[in-house]
């Protein structure tokens, strides 16, 4: 499966949503879906084109966050 190309891609229509733990500030990124694969982008910039990634890619990456993989980065 190709993911779509972001600077030929269409976000509008995308429901973005933040983590509630962003204090309710721009202070976090932004998850949305879009066809089979879910966008990612900063909340409080968020004109730049979002990154595409396949929904294993993000259960990888919320599953190694789960197990503290990168506690490392606070």
């Amino acid at each position: 499966m190709n993911k779509p190309d972001p600077a030929e891609t269409d976000f509008s229509d995308v429901a973005w949503e933040k983590s509630p733990f962003s204090g309710g500030g721009d202070n976090c990124v932004a998850f949305g879906v879009i066809g089979e694969f879910v966008a990612v982008r900063d909340s409080k910039n968020p004109p730049p084109t979002p990154l595409a990634y396949t929904r294993s890619e993000i259960r990888a990456m919320v599953d190694g966050a789960k197990a503290g993989a990168f506690d490392h980065l606070r």
